[in-house]
């Protein structure tokens, strides 16, 4: 299993995370005295992503936007969809084309039109499923403990 982590500035950019970022067009910001350290962090996790292009964090809000015809909110969402649909492409080719499946989760995965647009892009790689809802670290938790307890054994992934 791997994943992108964009809680660190890996990935794409998600509702409130801005993902990957031009490394040397973030330096020149951290040295500008424009912004303190607490300050660029919270602009790249809390105020990145959809915030800080469309003030808004909920997918539903751009759902509506997008119906109402702004073309700038869907070029957004699009292109939200289009990094993930990169990022899931770019671990498939480490792992040699053997994916198993290609799991979508979280709140925005209730949007069809959002999901489908992965679709569209990575169902070649895989057959994709959808799980809506933000249960996923509630999940891993409750993996990490039947490990712990000795319910379950750890898989090690390997070459």
């Amino acid at each position: 299993m791997d994943c992108a982590n964009s809680l660190d500035g890996d990935g794409s950019f998600s509702p409130e995370r801005a993902g990957g970022l031009p490394v040397g067009e973030l330096i020149k910001l951290c040295y500008s005295g424009k912004y303190s350290y607490e300050e660029l962090k919270r602009r790249i996790t809390g105020y990145g992503g959809l915030v800080s292009y469309l003030g808004t964090n909920d997918g539903r809000e751009v759902v509506r936007r997008i119906q109402d015809g702004d073309e700038y909110a869907k070029s957004i969402y699009y292109a939200m969809a289009y990094q993930i649909s990169k990022e899931i492409g770019a671990i498939s080719t480490v792992l040699m084309g053997e994916v198993d499946a290609i799991l979508l989760t979280g709140g925005i995965a209730y949007d069809g039109l959002f999901v489908d647009w992965i679709k569209e892009m990575v169902s070649y790689i895989s057959e994709v499923y959808v799980f809506p809802g933000e249960d996923e670290l509630t999940a891993l938790a409750e993996g990490g403990l039947r490990i712990l307890r000795g319910e379950e054994e750890a898989k090690v992934y390997s070459r």
